[in-house]
């Protein structure tokens, strides 16, 4: 969980509290900081009282958006912090097209995964 910064806070076209996703998802508040602290949602902390928000393109309906876990862990591998990873997830690539959470989002995970293994080589 780290402080978000200007350049990937207007990337993120939107943010969701961690009580917003659990009332999505139908669990309680304790279990979206578990999936945080187990790396299946990437948290930061913005807004004036610094609290903790997801991308809201990571929640689908009543679950995480599938690929999503994956897709973090393969980047986590490669080395990339937080930051870079939301910067790369929500950054446009022309070759999707669209940003790879929109991919996600889309049922395109296998592309994106295969993007973010190639960012290892």
């Amino acid at each position: 969980m780290t402080e978000i910064d200007a350049k990937i806070d207007a990337l993120v076209p939107a943010w969701l509290t961690l009580p917003d996703i659990a009332e999505q998802l139908g669990v309680e508040v304790t279990r979206v900081r578990q999936l945080v602290k187990e790396g299946q949602l990437i948290a930061v902390r913005r807004g004036e009282n610094r609290a903790l928000h997801v991308p809201a393109a990571f929640i689908d309906g009543d679950r995480v958006v599938k690929g999503l876990t994956g897709t973090l862990t393969l980047l986590r591998d490669d080395g990339f912090t937080d930051e870079e990873m939301l910067e790369w997830l929500f950054t446009p690539d022309d070759t999707l097209p669209g940003t790879p959470a929109q991919a996600l989002s889309e049922n395109r995970g296998t592309e994106v995964k295969r993007r973010a293994q190639a960012l290892a080589v």
